[in-house]
């Protein structure tokens, strides 16, 4: 299958990021597999990798990221994939903590889909100096 700008999975990936970036939990939680597993790394050798399974580890996770996204910041940039995976690109700006500076972490997405359009692998690289 070609890869497209507009296919099932991009759809699902787009969808789990929106909802996460607007903090509807439940929403992003409708999206993953029971055995969803996911890894982020950084550019930064400081930034703590992470290797999670499972769809409570994973929302645990994610809510510590995303709470700390500041509103309205979070954007697709570019993506494309076919009826089982995506790659996204994403920018957002984050900040955590009240005397935190914010700041700009733009990173790469791929996703993998279930045969119920569920994500089940998703793995982050993020660009952070």
């Amino acid at each position: 299958m070609s890869l497209q700008q507009n296919s099932a999975a991009v759809a699902a990936a787009r969808a789990h990021v929106e909802a996460w970036s607007k903090r509807d939990y439940d929403k992003a939680r409708e999206g993953l597999a029971d055995d969803v597993w996911v890894t982020v790394i950084a550019a930064n050798p400081n930034f703590p990798k992470t290797d999670l399974n499972g769809v409570e580890a994973y929302m645990q996770g994610l809510i510590q990221f995303a709470d700390g996204i500041v509103p309205g910041s979070t954007e697709v940039v570019e993506a494309v994939g076919d009826d089982k995976q995506a790659l996204l690109t994403v920018n957002t700006r984050v900040k955590y903590g009240p005397d935190a500076p914010e700041m700009d972490a733009p990173g790469a997405r791929m996703y993998v889909l279930d045969g119920n359009g569920k994500i089940t692998i998703e793995h982050v690289l993020f660009f952070l100096s």
